[in-house]
């Protein structure tokens, strides 16, 4: 798989250091370990938020504007292997722990952003590129979204107005017919449901 593995061949022999230290070689080797995990990458589609997962868990989505490296004074940056590991913890910890997208969100910005920092890579260098992406690509019109593509984060973040151009998508035929159509409407209703059952919560407060 294409993504840099720093350390593909080396055995895992212990660290001359404490277990508790902190060891950017180490975290080279666990987002390898990470990395040879994934059953697919996907950078043919048009990804909300630039980075997303199937609902199976089975394929990691990146949307096909984003440049696969970054340049950082010189050395080019393969920036996949950033995302993939972000997406990876993120829809572990909701299938598995049953977290809800935002807090598994905050923990996966985490990983990723001491993956990028052990890389000699500052951080706000790093989102700033990302940012840059993320503004277009939420601007542009959605053309090509995955018929499987999970849809809990943006039902989660009650970002109806996304999922309504996901759906405008679909009817111009962006997406196969028939093809995701009844999960992005679903979706729909539940975030339209729930921020009016917020509306009337707050009001009776």
């Amino acid at each position: 798989m294409p993504l840099d593995h720093c350390h593909p061949r080396t055995p895992h022999e212990k660290l001359r250091l404490p277990n508790w230290f902190v060891s950017s070689l180490m975290m080279d080797r666990a987002l390898d370990a990470i990395i040879r995990r994934a059953k697919s990458i996907d950078r043919k589609h048009d990804i909300p938020y630039v980075a997303g997962y199937s609902l199976d868990g089975r394929t990691i989505y990146i949307d096909r504007h984003l440049p696969r490296t970054m340049n950082y004074h010189g050395r080019e940056i393969d920036t996949d292997r950033f995302l993939v590991l972000h997406e990876e913890v993120e829809k572990t910890l909701i299938d598995q722990l049953g977290l809800h997208y935002l807090h598994a969100h905050q923990i996966a910005l985490r990983a990723e952003q001491a993956a990028v920092r052990s890389a000699g890579i500052r951080w706000r260098d790093y989102d700033r590129f990302m940012q840059q992406f993320i503004k277009r690509l939420d601007d542009e019109r959605l053309k090509k979204v995955p018929s499987d593509l999970d849809l809990k984060p943006y039902r989660d973040e009650h970002d109806v107005d996304l999922l309504q151009r996901m759906l405008a998508s679909e009817k111009r035929g962006g997406l196969p017919e028939g093809v995701g159509k009844q999960e992005i409407r679903r979706a729909l209703d539940e975030v339209k449901a729930h921020a009016k059952g917020e509306a009337v919560a707050n009001g009776a407060a």
